[in-house]
């Protein structure tokens, strides 16, 4: 496939341009979790953060096909920045962090304002179907815990200061 698009033309609006980059760097637009139920892993990490789903990917009236649930979805951030998308996999075995043969390969860093608060999302975690796989709650310099999601994915959930907070 050829590309006639010179190096130094002009970026597009999605590209963010660099200082003495002679073209223009592409910013990430989402992560993407592999599962094997797109639309379960979906639904996990919508009612946690409360993100929409992309314009076509919220869940059909009951009874009807559910073709996109089926491979893709994405969770928008109502705040702007980074999405995430769920691609559903035939056969995917669960990371088995911290030991064992699988370990992961990414997870997501998720941060809260207060230990509060962070002890009432372990509660909503679990009822929503994550586990805890580590607790640092009583850690005085970053109090968290690592969570494992509906498919296996380690993330964690952290208190962080107030100014890392601000988007």
């Amino acid at each position: 496939m050829a590309d006639n698009a010179s190096p130094t033309a002009p970026a597009s609006p999605i590209a963010e341009p660099m200082q003495d980059m002679p073209v223009a760097v592409p910013v990430v637009g989402q992560v993407v979790l592999d599962c094997p139920d797109a639309r379960g892993l979906a639904e996990f990490y919508r009612q946690l953060l409360a993100w929409p789903y992309r314009e076509g990917d919220a869940p059909p009236p009951a009874g009807e096909p559910d073709p996109n649930g089926s491979d893709w979805l994405v969770l928008r951030n109502p705040r702007g920045g980074v999405g995430i998308a769920f691609q559903q996999v035939a056969d995917l075995p669960a990371p088995t962090w911290p030991d064992g043969p699988r370990p992961q390969m990414l997870h997501l860093d998720l941060m809260t304002g207060s230990t509060t608060e962070l002890a009432a999302l372990r509660e909503r975690v679990k009822d929503l179907g994550g586990a805890v796989l580590y607790d640092r709650f009583d850690d005085a310099q970053e109090p968290l815990y690592v969570f494992g999601d509906p498919a296996g994915h380690p993330f964690c959930i952290f208190v962080a200061p107030p100014e890392s907070l601000e988007l």
